[in-house]
């Protein structure tokens, strides 16, 4: 088995493949990673180096040669589809993969992609190219499918073996072997009527959360300055035991997932069909707008105290994208400190996972409770486990809680 690109959804794998006595070789194409892989080092928050000293003890290894891919009788291709400058899916690093694959594939393999995508990529996009370069014919001489990564990093609830596992194929030899394969690696596999369909479903998960914490965005605003607490509301509301759903609000939207996964979405809506798709294109004017939002909040709490966002101590805790672990990708941090430096703060951060920020205005902060008590204002942006909210509001002279688990009267929730 070939697990090509080994991020935070190709590493998992490999470690589970490994686990269920799988051969498995992992192929990358940066020599770093690799590396650090090969002397048993992780690189994700999911896995530990000893998971990764495991997995060598069990045959893994890591490379940068594609030939390697000859040799598998499954290839699974995880690697990264970020936004591309007009906001649709860059497809470059799976066009690529898919060329590589294919100019070594040999008969009887399964190729599988995992990478968030819109409708149709496996079977418009993948499928040609893996036919061009090796000369097989999917469905005949190899098997091809589709099955989307439910990666949660840090979340010690649900991980890859025991979340349910959609598959989608396009033809019947591909649908067995692909559900033969995962049930092998975890407790569920959940059959999709086609590749189409596997791929959807990703993008309804994440457009979902998207809109719905969109939603809680707004209402905290208007509920601001209505004087209702946002926070109460969603608590009282989620004692329904039947049609609600909890969401709440934040700084923004971070990680792979939520601020891009809806966009494939809507451009694949705009340029297959010519037509917007609103409720996507609001929830993330919305979303976006957030840290504008949380600036100004930070400017009105200076004001009342007689204090001028210009020359201010803020203080940001937390500037990962979620909890309790070390992916900056698209955290909202970065736009609220690009906020509040346009209007004359004076920034300093605070996140044990993160010890050299890109914002390098901001000077780090080594004990929290000292830096807390120094500032004018602290902004909690994240919640990290390690943190003692409430010893540090005690020493805020203000504090501003995007997050809504302070419990002080004297500390202003969003």
């Amino acid at each position: 088995m070939i697990v090509v690109g080994l991020g935070y959804v190709g590493l998992p794998l490999v470690h589970r493949a490994a686990e269920v006595g799988i051969k498995v070789t992992g192929l990358d194409l940066d020599d770093m990673v690799v590396a650090e892989l090969n002397a048993g080092r992780s690189h994700v928050d999911d896995l530990s180096d000893q998971d990764v000293e495991a997995a060598l003890g069990r045959g893994f290894r890591a490379t940068t040669d594609t030939s390697v891919v000859a040799e598998a009788d499954v290839v699974v291709i995880c690697v990264p589809t970020p936004l591309s400058p007009d906001g649709g899916p860059d497809l470059g690093a799976v066009l690529a993969a898919s060329a590589s694959v294919g100019q070594h594939l040999k008969p009887g393999c399964l190729v599988v992609l995992e990478s968030t995508t819109y409708p149709g990529t496996t079977d418009e996009m993948v499928r040609p190219i893996l036919e061009r370069e090796s000369g097989l014919t999917a469905g005949v001489d190899f098997q091809l499918g589709y099955s989307p990564e439910r990666i949660d990093p840090g979340n010690a609830t649900y991980g890859l073996v025991n979340t349910p596992k959609i598959v989608g194929a396009d033809d019947p030899a591909s649908r067995e072997r692909i559900a033969e394969f995962y049930g092998l690696v975890v407790d569920s596999v959940v059959h999709a009527k086609g590749t189409r369909e596997a791929e959807a479903a990703k993008l309804l998960e994440n457009t979902y959360r998207h809109v719905n914490i969109a939603l809680m965005n707004e209402m905290a605003q208007a509920f601001h300055d209505l004087d209702v607490d946002l926070w109460d509301v969603i608590d009282l509301a989620a004692t329904k035991p039947f049609g609600f759903q909890a969401f709440y609000p934040g700084p923004g939207v971070g990680g792979h997932c939520i601020p891009i996964d809806p966009s494939y979405l809507s451009h694949r809506v705009r340029t297959q069909l010519g037509r917007g798709f609103r409720m996507i294109e609001l929830a993330q004017e919305i979303n976006e707008l957030m840290p504008t939002y949380v600036a100004r909040r930070v400017q009105d709490q200076l004001n009342r105290a007689g204090k001028s966002t210009y020359g201010s101590k803020v203080l940001l805790l937390g500037v990962t994208y979620k909890a309790d672990i070390a992916d900056e990708r698209e955290s909202p941090a970065l736009d609220v400190a690009k906020k509040l430096l346009a209007l004359g703060a004076v920034l300093s951060y605070h996140d044990p996972y993160v010890s050299d920020w890109s914002v390098k205005q901001a000077a780090r902060v080594d004990d929290v409770l000292t830096g807390a008590g120094e500032a004018d204002i602290v902004v909690l942006l994240v919640n990290h486990r390690e943190y003692d909210t409430s010893a540090i509001a005690a020493v805020s002279p203000l504090m501003l809680d995007t997050r809504g688990v302070v419990g002080s009267s004297d500390v202003e929730r969003l």
